[in-house]
């Protein structure tokens, strides 16, 4: 996992053709604002979470947020335990995101 600030995530977001950009907050905090295009998978819900890992494919590029990002660390550190390689950690979560938001 590596861990990317707000600017770093742009920057990424803008020239990976094979990325996905996972909220895993709730649904609540998903309505309530998100990063454009994102999907969300509630990391609160384990059996939601491990189940939507499950059909994930581990060739992309996963880019992970959480509102502060201590939920996102602890998604990324799941989700190598089942194989994926490609992980990146917003720091500070979407608290900490400079870019627009839904």
């Amino acid at each position: 996992m590596t861990n990317l600030t707000s600017d770093e995530l742009i920057k990424m977001l803008k020239k990976d053709k094979n990325s996905y950009l996972l909220d895993v907050r709730t649904v609540k905090e998903f309505e309530d604002s998100h990063i454009p295009n994102s999907n969300l998978l509630n990391i609160r819900d384990p059996q939601l979470f491990m189940d939507g890992i499950k059909e994930l494919d581990k060739n992309k590029n996963y880019y992970v947020y959480c509102h502060s990002g201590v939920r996102s660390v602890q998604a990324c550190q799941i989700m190598k335990s089942f194989g994926f390689e490609n992980l990146y950690n917003l720091l500070g979560g979407i608290s900490e995101w400079t870019g627009p938001k839904i």
